[in-house]
């Protein structure tokens, strides 16, 4: 029984144990064989598209016209008739300041000016009785010029009444407070029964805004940059409450004025911004790029096969190849090579000039000279014989290839060209 039992459990085991076997000996033979095909070089892909060179900068929306509004006058704010979002007109009445001290104020001047009146009155009297006496001989020439003295004096006393009763009237009118454009009330820093004081300076009460339906972007260029930043220049750009869409605009102006931070000098572009769906909110940040160059339907090469730079194993096998065909070319074509400038393919401790790698039907390493145009800064315009899209070029060699040689994929050689520059 026992036997029997062990002969069929073995039975059904057997199976197993074949099917692992047979399982791990074909995992081991084709990863095996896919480390042989594996190829030692890492590709990228040539594409047709549209190219744009960019500039990109940080700022803040604002409105374009915004005043502060403040008081002339201190004391108590006892009314106010405007808050925020509110929509105001030039002249309307937004705020008042307690009046009480200013009234007074206006009472005295107007006492004080009564009273140089009245001073001057009887200075104008007794200068004409004086001077009917000095004419007669019968009063000395001293007293006729103190009368007249303090007849000029008691004149100059009233016209100076006159001016401390304007101003105090007038600082009666300034405790109204009037909006003095139409817009709308952005910021409002009082409220009622807070005391402002503007002995040094006037607070400011409210903040008012134009028009917010045409604003501007306060971009901060770096110096490296402003250069190719100029009037007229189209501009988008993108805001954080509306991730999803992008907003466009025209620069205005590029602002003389430098300002540095942190050793880095930046110059300020300002971006007329249309806002008619009242979207953008002053104070939102604003992603902005600005459009240098453009250009459609090009074919386009990462950067990372413009940097790439073969190994010495690369480098070898290419001139050998070279060298041969030279020697197989007939003798106009050798005069061609000839005349080729030297050192037009660098060894591998210097970077090709606009080089581009890759292998050809034979699967051997071959190069090609390409014009280079605008970069948008991943991808580079490329212009070279027998270039066509979904062409493999070589951008890295992998670890696991043959190879001395290394490249360093994050460093940039390439540059800002423009459409002529080819």
């Amino acid at each position: 029984m026992i036997t029997q039992a062990l002969i069929a459990a073995m039975k059904k085991i057997i199976p197993l144990l074949l099917v692992v076997v047979l399982g791990g000996a074909g995992w081991w033979y084709f990863a095996r064989n896919g480390e042989e095909v594996k190829s030692p070089y890492r590709f990228v892909t040539l594409e047709r598209g549209d190219l744009e060179s960019v500039v990109s900068s940080t700022g803040n929306l604002e409105a374009v016209v915004t005043v502060q509004v403040g008081t002339q006058v201190s004391g108590i704010v006892s009314k106010i008739y405007a808050d925020f979002n509110d929509r105001v007109r030039k002249g309307q009445v937004i705020a008042l300041i307690d009046t009480t001290l200013l009234v007074s104020a206006v009472r005295d001047a107007q006492a004080n000016l009564e009273r140089n009146q009245a001073q001057l009155a009887f200075a104008r009297q007794e200068f004409e009785r004086i001077r009917d006496l000095f004419e007669k001989n019968f009063s000395t020439e001293v007293e006729y010029n103190t009368a007249k003295y303090n007849y000029d004096v008691a004149r100059a006393s009233v016209q100076s009444a006159q001016v401390n009763l304007e101003r105090a009237r007038r600082n009666l009118a300034y405790a109204t407070i009037r909006a003095p454009i139409s817009g709308v009330v952005i910021e409002r820093n009082v409220d009622v029964g807070q005391t402002v004081a503007a002995s040094f300076s006037a607070p400011q009460l409210f903040l008012i805004a134009k028009d917010l339906s045409q604003m501007q972007i306060l971009a901060s260029v770096d110096e490296s940059d402003i250069g190719l930043i100029k009037e007229g220049q189209e501009a988008r750009f993108t805001v954080q409450a509306y991730d999803d869409r992008t907003f466009t605009g025209t620069v205005r102006q590029v602002r003389l004025q430098s300002q540095t931070q942190e050793n880095v000098v930046n110059y300020t572009v300002v971006v007329d911004v249309n806002n008619q769906d009242g979207l953008l909110l002053p104070g939102m940040t604003a992603t902005v790029d600005f459009i240098i160059e453009q250009a459609s339907d090009v074919l386009k090469a990462p950067n990372a096969a413009l940097r790439f730079r073969p190994t010495e194993a690369m480098m070898t096998a290419f001139r050998e190849r070279m060298a041969q065909r030279r020697a197989n070319a007939p003798d106009s074509v050798r005069s061609r090579f000839a005349r080729q400038r030297p050192g037009g393919f660098s060894g591998a401790g210097r970077r090709p000039s606009n080089v581009l790698w890759y292998l050809d039907e034979d699967g051997r390493v071959n190069a090609v000279r390409v014009r280079t145009g605008i970069t948008d800064g991943q991808m580079t315009e490329v212009r070279g014989r027998n270039l066509e899209p979904g062409m493999q070029v070589i951008a890295g060699v992998t670890r696991t290839g043959a190879s001395a040689g290394t490249t360093n994929p994050f460093q940039n050689n390439t540059t800002r060209r423009r459409p002529g520059g080819f």
